[in-house]
């Protein structure tokens, strides 16, 4: 849902040219599997497209392709914090929802909807569109500056 989201701001904001967005997981449950029907029907209602995505694993390589990496939640960044090859990648492991301007570091968790209602996916893409729309700001100031 994040990447989606996210993905479709930033083609949005002109930084498609330079910025490139990808998802994945830190546990290998899923891997090549569609997002769950009910975050692509919330996306749908949104007129954002999320069938393209498939599940896949991240991996400590990671960190040397990518200039930024986001946690969506805590155990998550603990296990990316883990995967990282150096303490110098740790620079760019960051919290998703510290993007959020309505959010304080007690409140950085997205929750997964999974095991919830339909209602809970509508939750969370509104906490995603805050913090993806605080990201591209965020690139959209650090990116005319250099």
């Amino acid at each position: 849902m994040a990447a989606v989201v996210l993905d479709h701001l930033i083609a949005r904001a002109g930084l498609a040219d330079v910025v490139t967005v990808t998802s994945a997981g830190t546990g290998d449950w899923h891997i090549g599997e569609r997002a769950d029907p009910r975050t692509l029907a919330t996306l749908h209602e949104r007129g954002l497209d999320g069938t393209a995505h498939r599940a896949r694993q991240f991996t400590a390589a990671e960190f040397g392709r990518y200039d930024l990496i986001l946690a969506m939640d805590h155990d998550n960044f603990a296990t990316l914090h883990r995967l990282a090859p150096s303490e110098s990648d740790l620079s760019r492991l960051r919290m998703f929802r510290s993007f959020d301007p309505q959010v304080d570091d007690s409140q950085l968790d997205v929750p997964d909807p999974y095991y919830g209602g339909r209602d809970g996916f509508a939750h969370v893409l509104a906490q995603v569109e805050r913090a993806a729309a605080g990201l591209v700001e965020t690139l959209q100031g650090e990116l005319s500056d250099g």
